[in-house]
């Protein structure tokens, strides 16, 4: 049974923005942190951003300024939105869901910023 599903991603230009989205299922979203994060072909993980259950965020540097991300409780939904992105920020990007003792991970979207 899917639980979180992502979706928004395609290819961009350099320095253009996209909204993704990240559904949960409401038992998942209601009781988790939902989290941000992305890995391209061959490297780590980076976590990006997160945002918990009351609305508080978090950014990691590695966009910070250009990645903003909200909740909306009403359709159980996380939309980060990022801006002027670049092509070094290709990469399939990710949210889970963290509760004490289980993480939920959606399946990504990829993102690609090229002319």
């Amino acid at each position: 049974q899917v639980q979180l599903v992502e979706s928004g991603g395609g290819l961009v230009q350099p320095g253009g923005s996209l909204r993704l989205s990240c559904a949960a299922s409401g038992s998942i979203f209601g009781s988790s942190r939902m989290v941000w994060s992305r890995q391209d072909e061959g490297k780590e993980r980076d976590l990006l951003a997160s945002i918990t259950q009351g609305g508080s965020t978090y950014y990691a540097d590695v966009m910070k300024g250009r990645f903003t991300t909200s909740r909306n409780t009403a359709k159980n939904t996380v939309y980060p939105q990022m801006n002027s992105l670049q092509p070094e920020n290709t990469a399939v990007y990710c949210c889970h869901a963290d509760q004490p003792v289980l993480r939920y991970w959606g399946q990504g979207t990829h993102v690609a910023v090229s002319s």
